[in-house]
């Protein structure tokens, strides 16, 4: 089975680590986040949020680039062969009852009568619009059959699309060709005038997660940075909303990268939030748009105000962030607190610790902290599993292994995290009170 077979700069810039045998090396750059400091971001995507901004959580924004530029993008890695529509653009497609061998015949009489429209999954990179009305088929991949003996990609489906102009156009995409690596499609008027041809060559975006391409020009575009450079993106798209009424709807908001991976923590302060403990997922939209919300009464946008987000982004390391404002269509820009929480070169659940309790399970309400440090102070706090801090306290005199009392006879039985922070440690251990 191969690679088919199965399905400008912010305000506020960090230091990039570069990572050689688990060490970092630290480049010189203008300002630097250290962990525990706090800085105010914002980002714009531009009035009726015309551009698409790719933000790394190290170095500030990217790149910019506009949104009115693609009309379908192409997926460059993986094994789902995904390609996006724009409709965050305007554009609708719905995929024809019709098959490529009946290209010439196709015919819309049908449209308003079922045909369903189809949408760019806002969880998955790997399931764009044309990707969706999968059979029980598994090389299946909504537009064609993969073929595991050629590996190559055979068209099968034809679609319509009705663009932003309010233009009618049929598109197929003819197949995917292993031996030139590259995709070849068609499309045309309805009643198969002015048909055009286009193709893309992965082989010429490498390190990119998608090429565009632009049908009012019949020209292939490189629009994003390099996937190892950004971890998220600000942009507008489409969200399937429940207020007033359940329906696909253009909202701004925040998609992450491949490999970036996001928690949402509600209901606490995110002055106490914390993400020890708690699962981090990967779909794509967890920070999304809905932090925020706006009042048809008052006119107002409004922030919901004990939602923190975590995010790890593509090197390991964890950032708190907590969105604050955003400026609507007029000016399409976010602004939110960013910091630096979690290294990926610091002691973690799992490794070596510098923190031990003992004993553990407690069931007297009293313990002892063996904690390994050159730190001389640090904070230590009791989690809870749901992300709040419980207890905390400041600890002095860390200087090689000592001991501490931990004082746990007022919390309730249950699991709670320990965790030591200061500047040199940040270490973690799951406490059992019984």
């Amino acid at each position: 089975m191969t690679e088919w077979a199965g399905r400008a700069r912010a305000a506020a810039v960090v230091l990039r680590p570069e990572r050689t045998n688990m060490k970092r090396t630290l480049l010189p750059i203008a300002l630097i986040i250290a962990t525990g400091a706090t800085a105010q971001v914002t980002i714009t995507t531009g009035p009726t949020n015309a551009q698409q901004t790719y933000y790394s959580l190290q170095n500030g924004v990217v790149i910019s680039t506009a949104l009115a530029d693609w009309d379908l993008a192409f997926e460059l890695t993986g094994i789902t062969g995904s390609i996006l529509v724009n409709t965050a653009k305007g554009h609708q497609v719905y995929k024809a009852p019709y098959t490529v061998g009946q290209w010439s015949s196709l015919d819309t009489t049908g449209l308003h009568a079922g045909w369903v429209p189809q949408h760019n999954s806002e969880t998955n990179w790997s399931s764009g619009a044309l990707n969706q009305g999968l059979t029980a088929n598994p090389f299946d991949l909504g537009w064609g059959i993969y073929n595991f003996v050629t590996h190559n990609i055979t068209g099968d489906s034809c679609f319509v699309l009705k663009l932003n102009t309010g233009a009618w156009k049929k598109l197929r995409i003819d197949g995917f060709t292993a031996a030139t690596n590259s995709f070849a499609f068609t499309w045309a008027n309805l009643d198969g005038s002015g048909e055009e041809t286009g193709s893309v060559v992965r082989s010429a975006y490498p390190g990119k997660n998608f090429a565009y391409y632009s049908l009012a020009s019949n020209t292939a575009l490189d629009l994003e940075p390099a996937a190892a450079d950004w971890d998220l993106l600000f942009t507008k798209y489409l969200g399937f909303v429940t207020q007033p009424f359940p329906a696909w709807y253009p909202v701004a908001g925040v998609l992450q990268n491949r490999q970036v991976e996001v928690l949402q923590v509600d209901g606490v302060p995110p002055a106490s939030a914390e993400y020890w403990g708690q699962p981090f997922g990967t779909d794509i939209n967890i920070i999304g748009y809905d932090w925020k919300s706006f009042n048809q009464t008052t006119f107002q946008w409004e922030y919901v105000q004990d939602r923190t987000y975590f995010v790890k982004d593509r090197m390991g390391d964890i950032w708190k962030l907590v969105f604050t404002a955003y400026g609507g269509s007029a000016n399409g820009s976010f602004t939110f607190t960013q910091e630096l929480v979690g290294q990926a070169s610091v002691n973690e659940i799992g490794a070596t610790s510098a923190l031990v309790l003992a004993p553990n399970p407690v069931s007297d309400g009293n313990a002892q902290m063996i904690i390994a440090s050159e730190t001389g102070e640090a904070r230590m706090s009791i989690i809870d599993l749901n992300g709040r801090v419980v207890a905390e306290e400041q600890l002095t005199g860390l200087h090689g292994m000592v001991q501490r009392p931990l004082d746990v006879s007022n919390l309730p039985a249950g699991l709670y995290f320990v965790r030591v922070q200061g500047n040199g440690i940040d270490t973690a251990t799951r406490l059992v009170k019984e």
